[in-house]
């Protein structure tokens, strides 16, 4: 199969692009998202495929979707930011654009994007996506195949229990590992030594205007690269629970590479420096047994559009 169509959905944006086999996005568009309402989603998403596939000839479309989504790839059984309640999207933008069209979670979709053409490359077998943003999402690949559960909704990393009966998280569950690895915790984490040690944190108090509940999480890394102590800190807890995360991960299912993607990476090695240093410590008992590499990823905000796309050729 030739070109493809992908689409990345999210709360904010409906990005496409049209996607060769090499995974390079030959042209791409958006449109803002109307998050509240699912009939003018749909509205815009058919409006990205048919701009996009006026200019060129494409085959198939894949939508990387921010939900769960059912084992046919064809329902949005639940989304978090959107208005998405058992919604059949594929049938309808299938319906609307003549093009078979597949729908896979986004995360999924940008894991896939990672391993084909991103981070994970070179690796032929196996390979786990943790994105670190606002929460904590991911995908899981094994045997060369996307892992996508009994009902679709397996990939779920951020969702894993760190501390018994620890902070609240959205699924409902306490102590999940997206309440100490993502944006929103490490903006908590820096709000709370930032209040009990203002000394520390004059950096970061400057660019919050003197309040600690103004910080945000730019000014945390603006700060943490300037060398604020209480930001600095603030990413070694963060990344202390990730390294926690991934050798959870390792001892389940031993990939080739862990790719750690998302908005807060773009911290760079104020995040991956102290979880790589926690993920040695967490497995130091394995002496000298092969371990996962932990990379960057690569796509950037492109992988769910590649990712969706590729897919759309299975």
């Amino acid at each position: 199969m030739g070109l493809t169509i992908g689409v990345d959905i999210g709360g904010t944006k409906v990005l496409g692009g049209v996607v060769d086999t090499a995974g390079d996005v030959l042209v791409q568009t958006r449109r803002d998202t109307p998050a509240q309402d699912p009939g003018e989603t749909a509205d815009r998403i058919i409006e990205v495929i048919k701009e996009l596939a006026a200019g060129h000839e494409v085959q198939a479309v894949g939508i990387g979707a921010a939900g769960w989504v059912d084992a046919t790839r064809s329902v949005v059984q639940f989304a978090p930011n959107l208005a998405w309640r058992n919604e059949p999207l594929r049938d309808k933008i299938q319906q609307a654009s003549g093009l078979p069209t597949v729908v896979e979670n986004d995360g999924n979709a940008a894991a896939w994007a990672e391993f084909r053409f991103g981070a994970a490359h070179d690796a032929d077998e196996s390979m786990v996506l943790y994105t670190v943003g606002t929460g904590i999402g991911g995908g899981i690949i094994i045997g060369g195949r996307l892992i996508r559960g009994a009902n679709g909704v397996a990939g779920e990393v951020g969702h894993t229990m760190m501390v018994p009966d620890g902070h609240p998280c959205g699924c409902g569950r306490k102590g999940c590992l997206e309440q100490y690895t993502s944006g929103n915790a490490l903006v908590r984490f820096a709000k709370a030594d930032a209040k009990a040690r203002p000394g520390a944190a004059a950096l970061l108090l400057g660019l919050a205007g003197g309040d600690p509940d103004a910080i945000v999480g730019p000014a945390v890394t603006e700060a943490a690269r300037l060398g604020d102590e209480v930001a600095v800190g603030a990413f070694a807890q963060v990344g202390h629970w990730l390294g926690v995360g991934f050798a959870d991960m390792v001892q389940t299912l031993d990939p080739q590479v862990i790719v750690v993607g998302g908005g807060v990476i773009d911290a760079g090695d104020l995040l991956l420096a102290p979880a790589r240093a926690s993920y040695r410590e967490q497995l130091a008992q394995r002496g000298q047994l092969p371990v996962a590499e932990i990379r960057a990823a690569l796509m950037g905000n492109l992988a769910g559009v590649v990712g969706a796309a590729d897919l759309a050729r299975l």
